[in-house]
């Protein structure tokens, strides 16, 4: 239909623009340079955040590939957090009476995947929101949660 078809009732459909289009589309992985940082500085990789027991718990997931620089993450004395700095929460790693704390605190191994499960009572933390997660020194920030 041409501008000069229109007729006075009709208005055309304003054309999208950068600033009033938000586009759906947002990548669920990091960078590839966040991973090799986190491979050569933490000795990790792998990284992944899902929700489970229907948004209970949130648990971390990643792989060992160096033993020595991954030490402080099967620590238990080192605190471990989830942070979502949007809504302004911090969960931690619950400890429960009789299982214990809800992070696994072996001797790591290289190639073996690990986890640990953060606290979300109020069902705070969703699918979809970029969180950070601190365990001592380590920072992995903009993280999704599946």
């Amino acid at each position: 239909m041409s501008v000069a078809a229109v007729s006075v009732g009709q208005s055309l459909a304003p054309l999208p623009t950068s600033a009033s289009h938000a586009s759906r589309y947002e990548p669920s992985h990091f960078p590839k340079r966040a991973a090799m940082f986190y491979e050569h500085v933490w000795g990790v990789d792998q990284l992944g955040l899902k929700a489970a027991e229907s948004g209970q718990l949130i648990r971390f997931s990643y792989r060992i590939l160096d033993p020595a620089k991954a030490q402080s993450f099967n620590d238990i004395k080192i605190e471990a957090s989830l942070i979502d700095p949007e809504r302004r929460v911090k969960l931690i790693v619950p400890s429960l009476e009789k299982v214990g704390f809800l992070r696994q605190r072996n001797t790591p191994e290289a190639g073996k995947r690990y986890w640990m499960a953060f606290s979300n009572p109020r069902l705070s933390v969703k699918r979809g929101d970029r969180v950070n997660v601190v365990i001592g020194q380590f920072h992995a920030d903009g993280l999704v949660v599946e």
